[in-house]
């Protein structure tokens, strides 16, 4: 049975109406007044047919990335990038691997494109228990690699920017090993993002295998042509590390919560949850150190903000400070260094706990 286009079926309209009346009350009800408000301005505007296409399977995408990732929110994630050409038999691949494997050992979960090469290291060391697979769809057949396959965390997205918003926005660490144009793409694309402030503040790892040249070689081409030309700040590289030391790869990634917990801007300030207190003399040092990133007043230690009442971290201490919303490399100096200055905390014992 086909039903007419001007009428609406009897259960979706009883439920537009039900959620009307509910919004309210609704916790987030402000925010699912404005998706309506939008849909009804889209709805008396002139579009075409695959403008609504494109709205139509972004929700969809973003349905499937918004469920599949919520059981495990309270598990950070580390996505790992890297060629999709890469044999079993490489040094790269066994590295990948291994690094995988010792980040689900400590409770952390592995993201991957769910492909061959690298991914499929990545899912394999980590196994299928703590992994995520982002697969794409293509024009030709796109399987996943055996480890994701059939996985209920195996999630297939339409669109490459789709599932590229939810690499970002999950993961609390990239892990980069050598790959072609796709990797160059998510790499510069993820430090674009983290620079511009568009993304939270998270490790960035370049991993070479031993003796390898390849990150060496791309940081050489940073600093000889970007940076020397002044395309990026002197303080951009610090947005990244490069080794070829699993255990220093290992070490950037969990120091990096050992104190600090989470971001998040409220009004004109920026707010750093963290996981233990600092210890005596340490706000004064900050201030020192990294006054020059502040836009006005200096960095306080308070606690939560009338606005993060609800929010998990609550009873968490806090650093605020006007930032001046340009020096994330800086930014990224300074929680290293507060990760040096608080006092011992579980967190130091569990980083894989958000």
């Amino acid at each position: 049975m086909v039903t007419s286009p001007t009428k609406l079926p009897t259960h979706l309209q009883e439920k537009i109406s039900e959620i009307v009346t509910q919004l309210p009350s609704m916790e987030h009800g402000a925010l699912i007044q404005q998706i309506l408000e939008t849909l009804v301005r889209m709805i008396g505007r002139e579009a075409d047919r695959l403008d609504w296409k494109i709205l139509s399977n972004t929700l969809q995408d973003m349905e499937l990335g918004f469920q599949g990732f919520y059981p495990h929110r309270h598990t950070r994630k580390i996505a790992i990038f890297g060629s999709a050409r890469t044999p079993a038999t490489h040094p790269d691949y066994q590295l990948a691997k291994a690094f995988a494997q010792r980040a689900a050992h400590q409770g952390f979960m592995m993201m991957t494109g769910a492909g061959p090469g690298i991914m499929e290291a990545g899912n394999e060391g980590a196994g299928a228990e703590h992994s995520f697979g982002l697969n794409i769809q293509l024009p030709f057949e796109q399987g996943s690699n055996p480890i994701m396959e059939n996985d209920p965390k195996l999630l297939t997205f339409k669109y490459f920017f789709t599932r590229k918003l939810f690499f970002v926005r999950e993961c609390d660490a990239l892990a980069v090993f050598p790959g072609g144009f796709g990797t160059q793409d998510e790499a510069f694309e993820s430090l674009t993002l983290v620079q511009t402030g568009k993304a939270e503040p998270m490790p960035i790892v370049l991993i070479d295998h031993p003796g390898g040249n390849y990150w060496k070689g791309w940081d050489s081409y940073v600093r000889d042509h970007l940076m020397a030309n002044q395309l990026i700040s002197p303080d951009d590289p610090s947005l990244y590390v490069i080794t070829d030391n699993i255990d220093d790869a290992w070490h950037e990634i969990t120091h990096y919560y050992r104190v600090f917990h989470s971001s998040r801007y409220v009004d004109n300030r920026l707010v750093l949850r963290l996981n233990s207190c600092l210890r005596p003399g340490a706000l004064e040092e900050l201030n020192n150190l990294f006054g020059d990133i502040v836009a006005a007043g200096k960095i306080e230690l308070i606690d939560a903000l009338p606005e993060e009442e609800k929010d998990e971290t609550a009873a968490l201490p806090r650093l605020a400070f006007q930032f001046n919303h340009r020096d994330f490399g800086r930014l990224q100096q300074l929680i290293r260094t507060i990760n040096t200055l608080g006092e011992a905390c579980e967190a130091a014992e569990h980083p894989e706990h958000k």
